[in-house]
């Protein structure tokens, strides 16, 4: 079996081999041009052969871009496969880590924890509440005594300000 890492380099060798020789060619195509024009007029018998050269040079230079294109393609296919490789072991560890703290964990006994919680957090309340009950030491507070008693404290005040009435200015009355 080849590495993908491996695989990858080797195709990325090959193509710089292929720019490479896809530069010859063109420099070659290039030189065939000015061969077929320097005896277009002179010798149209090597200007029609070095035309014909030209042509096969470009042949060569399309498979070739054929091949880059095979070749980069399967770069990308490859590197793609890795990535994809790479994303289901991560979620396939995921899911391994799931299982495991679910296989410590079923609804049962999550309910009874939460019941738990529950009986504590009232019992907690209760606590509260039964600390916050005024001690009253024996005395029970009739709340109609409270009320008798404000009724004569108001009744006082009453008193107090009729008696006290006549130290106030008199408002003088209006004529008829």
């Amino acid at each position: 079996k080849t590495n993908p890492k491996d695989a990858i380099a080797q195709l990325k060798e090959t193509l710089d081999i292929l720019e490479k020789r896809q530069a010859i060619l063109e420099k070659k195509i290039e030189n065939e041009e000015k061969i077929a024009k320097a005896n277009a007029t002179k010798n149209k018998r090597i200007a029609i052969a070095a035309l014909k050269r030209k042509r096969a040079y470009n042949n060569e230079i399309e498979k070739m871009m054929g091949s880059r294109m095979t070749i980069e393609t399967q770069i990308m296919t490859i590197e793609n496969a890795n990535t994809n490789l790479t994303t289901l072991k991560a979620m396939k560890d995921g899911a391994n880590a799931l299982s495991a703290i679910h296989g410590k964990m079923n609804i049962d006994k999550v309910e009874d924890t939460m019941d738990d919680i529950r009986e504590q957090m009232d019992l907690a309340n209760e606590i509260s509440d039964a600390i916050a009950q005024p001690i009253n030491f024996g005395d029970v507070i009739d709340e109609d005594e409270l009320n008798a008693e404000l009724e004569g404290l108001e009744q006082e005040e009453l008193d107090y300000q009729l008696l006290n009435s006549d130290k106030l200015e008199k408002i003088p009355t209006m004529p008829n």
